[in-house]
């Protein structure tokens, strides 16, 4: 048995969801982590001198909780699959398993923990403008105040972008423009290459 753990980060409604779940459709023996889901209570999110809330930020998250998670499917795979009602699929006889772990989230560059454990690195990315747009017409729990985009979303993400630069190399691009299918298609062919040369590496 082999395993394979693959990152989708990125700007703020790039669509780093949306390509995860699809990957996550076409890849057998797959499992998703969403940073989303580790969201801190909203009581204890601090707040920065112009009243935003600082959910752009590793310490709005629990991120210990969200490595346990990741460390658990590393350790047993096949447990962590049924565990969330999902079997795997068996490959044939001449060919080894590769479980393969997609995490989802805008801020998985920025851990280093969890970054190093990551083998492919994908960055989904759009104009600030086409950002924005697609931000407002979101509704989010609690919603964002006037001004929270320009004010902290936008810098935030210059700023956590340059400092997962800093520290992380490999990582593949993507432009979030594009067509689903057609960025879809460009990972899938990437990971299933990689899913190839691990069952094929002795």
């Amino acid at each position: 048995m082999k395993t394979l753990v693959l990152g989708v980060g990125g700007v703020t409604n790039g669509g780093k969801s949306t390509l995860s779940k699809s990957i996550h459709k076409q890849v057998p023996n797959s499992c998703l982590i969403a940073q989303d889901a580790y969201f801190k209570d909203d009581s204890v999110v601090p707040v920065d001198i112009n009243g935003f809330k600082q959910y752009d930020m590793l310490d709005a998250l629990h991120m210990d909780t969200m490595m346990r998670e990741v460390e658990s499917w590393q350790k047993d795979p096949v447990a962590f699959l049924r565990q969330r009602g999902r079997e795997h699929t068996t490959a044939s006889a001449e060919e080894e398993e590769v479980y393969v772990l997609i995490v989802e989230g805008f801020l998985i560059f920025n851990h280093r923990p969890l970054s190093e454990l990551i083998y492919k690195k994908y960055f989904m990315e759009v104009p600030y403008d086409v950002c924005k747009r697609r931000r407002s017409s979101r509704v989010y729990t609690p919603p964002d105040p006037p001004g929270y985009f320009d004010g902290f979303v936008w810098p935030m993400y210059l700023k956590n972008r340059l400092q997962m630069e800093s520290m992380v190399s490999g990582i593949l691009f993507l432009d979030g423009l594009k067509p689903k299918e057609e960025l879809l298609a460009v990972v899938c062919k990437d990971v299933c290459q990689e899913i190839e040369r691990l069952r094929e590496d002795d």
